[in-house]
């Protein structure tokens, strides 16, 4: 600090003894990383040396130049110095009376310097030129540096506002900015609302003695919380991050470790295969002796078979003999098979018996089938209805759109006589008057519009509903598809397992295999009727009426097949022992379609009972649509009145402003 104070004497013909004296105070200080000049009245000679020594790096961090009486063009000359310096992270130039000149060399600054943090500009003036404001704001779009900025008390109204909102939109460095007490307004709180849904860094934003209005205001709060949350969640992400970081490192390090050990280890296996080579090859050459030995046991064994081969001789003769026996056995054996023939005949008739009752349980089946149409049919029914009960939804929905535009006749109608009111009696104030209307107007359009918007999200959500009932109807046609499917398949299933049992008693008997190839080739006919009548019935699923005489047909053909069957059974009917278990199998499985059938009733009723709620739901909906508009309705009405209190607000203030102007006290004196 001290080489700082001779360069600033050598600098300035006339340096200032005050300036020299707080100099040497810093100096002796424990603290030297901040020079405080507040207070002092700084010459322009001063402002310049000061310029020629803030270049480069300097022995602080912090500079205070707050109420110092700054000209335009000393801010200029220490500004310039700053723009280049890289050590200086706070200035404070509060209570300077900054204008134009001022702003435009501030933001040069904000373009130019890079290591500035935190900006104090309280009790200035920067917002009474629109320009030289603009200017500042584009050097803060451009800086992305500056984290704190502090601009109370400098006359911004709502145009600055809108330039610093612009400038918000583009810089993602800033955390802290404070407008209180200035004229900001409505129109500049808005804007800077809507420039917080781009910036994502700012988190505090003071906007107390602006007249912005509460709701404005608790938006900016949340808005600046939620950005607040969102740094503190990625700062915690970098954190878990680097953390990540640091874990894979050391898992490459225990990777190296671990493949290390493993060379190590491969290399232990490479000498103990060695050794274990070594070891294989005096155990082949033990190995070798022990086959010469066998070689020798091999001749003493084949002369053994010599021996065997004349025993052999004498067995044929005892084999000879046992044949005969055997064809004894045979003719015993035919006694007995004709027994069993008999006794087959019998359980023949006890199977066709069988099959009468199977018959029955079919066509009771099919009565049920018809029953679960009959249930089809009550459901197109309701849904008709459902679809009846949508289309008064849709005339109810006009209604309210045609109320909605009467009311906004209404409310223009209302607009036009306040209109004419506030002509006759605030000539001075029309231009004011005017902004005021046209807010007023792109309300009522912005509220027209979520309206129509609301009311086109009704219509899809309508659409959406008729969708949902064109799909119910699908779901229960191709359920009763996949019912009438299931029921085919329990049939081919029955079919299978009989041609099984028809293969076994064959494989017993061994004299019905032409019998079981004509049978094979009729099922194999019949599966592939059935295929094509499956192909049919899912090509045709669309059609109600189709599929309803389709199925019909196919019921038919069946039934033409099953008394083909029929007739093949009885022309096939062979040893039918183990048919009582297959039956009750079958009943088992018919007892299980009957309980899918009833869970597809269940299903379809639980089906209904979701669309009548969601169809209570959506009307629910609408009637909260319907105070909502009432809502809005009376939020217009009380916007209305709002304004017109402001109208007689302002006019009374005009009228105490013109009294209480010098002007006014001239004219009453005259």
């Amino acid at each position: 600090m001290e080489e700082f104070r001779r360069a600033y004497a050598r600098l300035c013909a006339g340096p200032q003894e005050a300036v020299l004296r707080r100099l040497r105070e810093l100096g002796g200080a424990p603290g030297r990383g901040r020079l405080d000049l507040a207070a002092q009245s700084l010459s322009l000679e001063t402002c310049g040396a000061l310029g020629r020594l803030l270049p480069g790096a300097v022995p602080f961090a912090e500079v205070a130049l707050g109420d110092c009486a700054l000209s335009e063009e000393g801010v200029k000359l220490l500004l310039h110095g700053l723009c280049s310096n890289t050590t200086v992270k706070s200035l404070d130039l509060r209570g300077n009376n900054l204008r134009t000149e001022g702003a435009e060399a501030l933001g040069k600054l904000l373009r130019q310097n890079k290591s500035i943090r935190s900006l104090i500009l309280e009790w200035n003036s920067l917002g009474v030129s629109e320009e030289g404001f603009s200017f500042f704001c584009q050097g803060l779009r451009a800086n992305n540096f500056l984290q704190r900025l502090d601009l109370r008390n400098n006359q911004i109204n709502h145009q600055g506002a809108g330039e610093l909102a612009m400038a918000l939109k583009r810089n993602a460095s800033l955390q802290e900015l404070d407008l209180r007490w200035n004229n900001i307004g409505l129109l500049g709180g808005r804007a800077l609302l809507n420039s917080l849904h781009s910036n994502k860094t700012l988190k505090r934003l003071e906007l107390a003695g602006n007249n912005v209005p509460s709701d404005i205001l608790k938006a900016v709060e949340q808005a600046t919380d939620h950005n607040q949350d969102r740094q503190t969640i990625l700062s915690e992400t970098q954190n878990r991050a680097n953390i990540l970081g640091k874990e894979i490192l050391s898992l490459k390090n225990e990777k190296t470790k671990q493949f290390l050990d493993l060379m190590d280890t491969i290399d232990k296996q490479r000498e103990e295969i060695a050794r274990s080579g070594r070891i294989s090859a005096a155990r082949v050459s033990q190995l070798q002796e022990a086959l010469d030995e066998q070689h020798s046991v091999m001749s003493s064994l084949k002369a053994k078979l010599q021996m065997t081969e004349a025993a052999l001789a004498l067995s044929e003769q005892k084999v000879h003999n046992l044949g005969e026996l055997l064809n004894a056995t045979k003719q015993e054996q035919t006694s007995v098979a004709e027994q069993h023939f008999t006794e087959l005949q019998q359980q023949k008739q006890e199977g066709a018996e069988r099959e009468d009752k199977l018959l029955h349980d079919l066509s009771a089946a099919t009565e049920k089938n018809l029953l679960l149409r009959n249930q089809v049919d009550e459901l197109e029914k309701k849904c008709k209805v459902q679809q009846d009960q949508l289309f008064q939804v849709k005339q109810d929905l006009t209604n309210t759109t045609a109320e909605l535009k009467l009311r906004a006749v209404q409310a223009e109608e209302r607009l036009e006589m306040e209109k004419r009111r506030f002509k006759q009696s605030l000539e001075d104030m029309e231009s004011l008057r005017l902004k005021e209307v046209d807010h007023m107007t792109q309300h009522i359009e912005a509220s027209e519009r979520s309206m129509q918007d609301r009311l086109r999200r009704l219509e899809a959500i309508r659409i959406a509903l008729e969708e949902e009932l064109s799909q119910v109807k699908a779901a229960a046609l191709a359920d009763r598809g996949q019912a009438e499917e299931e029921l085919i398949k329990v049939r081919n299933q029955a079919r299978l397992e009989e041609r099984q049992r028809l293969e076994h008693l064959e494989e017993k008997l061994r004299l019905m295999t032409e019998s079981r190839d004509e049978a094979q080739n009729c099922c194999l006919k019949q599966k592939q009727m059935v295929a094509e009548a499956q192909g049919k019935a899912n090509q045709l699923s669309l059609h109600a009426d189709g599929l309803r005489r389709r199925l019909e047909e196919l019921q038919q053909d069946l039934n033409s097949k099953e008394e083909e069957k029929v007739t093949e059974v009885n022309k096939l009917k062979v040893e039918l022992q183990e048919q009582i278990g297959h039956l009750q199998a079958e009943r088992t499985a018919q007892e299980g379609l009957r309980e899918k059938i009833a869970a597809l009733e269940r299903q379809l009723k639980a089906l209904s009972s979701n669309h009548r709620e969601a169809l209570l739901d959506k009307e629910s909906e609408i009637a909260m649509l319907l105070e909502k508009l009432r809502m809005k309705e009376a939020d217009i009405s009380r916007m209305r009145e709002e304004e017109a209190q402001r109208a007689s607000f302002l006019q009374n203030a005009i009228m105490t402003y013109v009294q209480g102007s010098p002007l006014g006290t001239h004219s009453s004196r005259k």
